[in-house]
């Protein structure tokens, strides 16, 4: 997997960033979906690597990227901390432009991104999500038992923490 893709470790201001590079051309940036890592990209990266610089990297708080101690507001955690990783990520890289494609919880990054950021893309990709306020207004006991994790991140910090670490191989 990622053969050609170089592995890299980036300190940024708010957490490390595990991410792997690989090909040549503009630069392309893939964001993961929830519960995954940059390896959901694994069967991709390297098709877009013959087109483009592909950048495959976990979000903080998932795979090899660091996890930061959750604050009682959960900012660090927010869709705008993980899109500043993000741009961090690729200025660091030497890219201060550059395309994403996000899914999932990485469209929603993305998304964030896009509204703070916007100078720093040329284009973007977003898959697999809808409106956050739509799904809420829609709500009902399907959604909440199919969506479950969404209320479990937002409790107050270390219950969900605390309730992992008893079998952190359940989910």
């Amino acid at each position: 997997m990622f053969e050609d893709f170089i592995t890299r470790d980036a300190a940024l201001s708010g957490a490390s960033i595990h991410c792997r590079v690989g090909g040549a051309g503009p630069p392309l940036l893939l964001l993961h979906g929830c519960p995954q890592t940059h390896v959901m990209w694994h069967r991709l990266a390297p098709a877009l690597a013959r087109r483009f610089t592909v950048v495959v990297s976990d979000l903080r708080g998932y795979g090899d990227s660091s996890k930061p101690r959750g604050s009682s507001s959960h900012e660090n955690y927010s869709f705008r901390a993980m899109a500043s990783d993000q741009v961090e990520l690729m200025a660091s890289l030497g890219f201060g432009r550059f395309s994403a494609v996000g899914h999932d919880r990485g469209a929603r990054v993305l998304h964030r991104m896009a509204l703070d950021q916007p100078d720093v893309l040329n284009r973007i990709a977003l898959l697999d999500i809808l409106p956050t306020a739509f799904l809420y207004a829609q709500t009902d006991r399907e959604f909440a038992t199919r969506y479950w994790e969404w209320f479990f991140f937002v409790q107050d910090r270390d219950f969900p923490e605390t309730l992992l670490s008893g079998n952190p191989e359940c989910l």
